[in-house]
């Protein structure tokens, strides 16, 4: 009994320490993120470097869209990138590409769509869908950022409410320039993923969407095909989904998915 409690507490300290085991300096794992997940990455990427010893370059971009500045796009222009990190949806699609090393996907947490208002704004009342209706009907203009929640709004909710020819909206690249344009007073309110808006300045979280109408979106990470650092971004790929990690993402305003794995 003794021999085997043994073996077991040293494969637990083995498969723990290979985290953090310490790499070639040279290792650099380049990464590609939407803004989703950003709050929580800014908050946990310096441990997992210090630890690590790996060093990470980090790009931006959306996880779905038209632009020149998604993901995919970046990566089909060839923009070095050994792991991204985007929407589930926008992932399945770098996936059908043949854009992502197979296997290597990872659902890291999930997050609901809310509403944004100037810092100073009075908060409008989003407790019920007749209530966001009557919110969205009022804005002058509502920005809203062109990715995943942004198409699930524009071709989903909207119609769905009998408002999609009703509603000024701004459609914008990322979710940065959605709550930039509430911060500036170009837009009265922003709708867009809460994880975003609790990571932006100069807006204030109005509330979540009324369970009816909301639409939770997951955020998950890969190694990219063909990468040079592919145990590098391995490494970083386990740490994001790590129990250890679960505090920063909560704290991101996501909800992490490590416990239901």
């Amino acid at each position: 009994m003794g021999s085997l409690y043994t073996a077991i507490t040293m494969r637990t300290i083995i498969v723990f320490s290979a985290l953090f085991w310490p790499v070639a300096a040279s290792a650099q794992v380049k990464v590609l993120i939407s803004g989703g997940f950003s709050g929580a990455y800014e908050r946990l990427l310096p441990e997992f470097e210090q630890k690590s010893g790996i060093k990470v370059m980090t790009g931006s971009g959306s996880s779905q869209g038209d632009g020149s500045q998604t993901i995919k796009a970046q990566l089909a222009r060839g923009v070095p990138t050994d792991m991204v990190i985007l929407s589930r949806e926008g992932l399945n699609e770098l996936i059908a590409a043949s854009r992502i090393a197979v296997g290597t996907d990872k659902d890291l947490a999930r997050t609901g769509l809310g509403v944004a208002v100037p810092a100073q704004a009075p908060k409008p009342d989003v407790s019920t869908v007749e209530a966001v209706k009557q919110t969205l009907l009022g804005a002058k203009v509502v920005a809203i950022p062109g990715s995943t929640s942004g198409i699930w709004l524009m071709t989903n909710l909207f119609p769905r409410l009998g408002i999609a020819e009703k509603v000024r909206v701004k459609l914008t690249a990322r979710g940065t320039e959605a709550t930039g344009m509430v911060a500036a007073g170009d837009a009265d309110i922003a709708v867009m993923p809460i994880s975003e808006i609790l990571h932006a300045s100069g807006v204030n979280f109005a509330g979540a969407l009324p369970t009816e109408i909301q639409f939770v979106q997951t955020f998950s990470a890969a190694v990219v095909a063909g990468s040079n650092e592919i145990q590098g971004a391995k490494r970083l790929i386990e740490f994001l989904a790590s129990a250890a990690a679960s505090e920063a993402i909560s704290i991101s305003g996501l909800e992490p998915l490590a416990a239901s794995r």
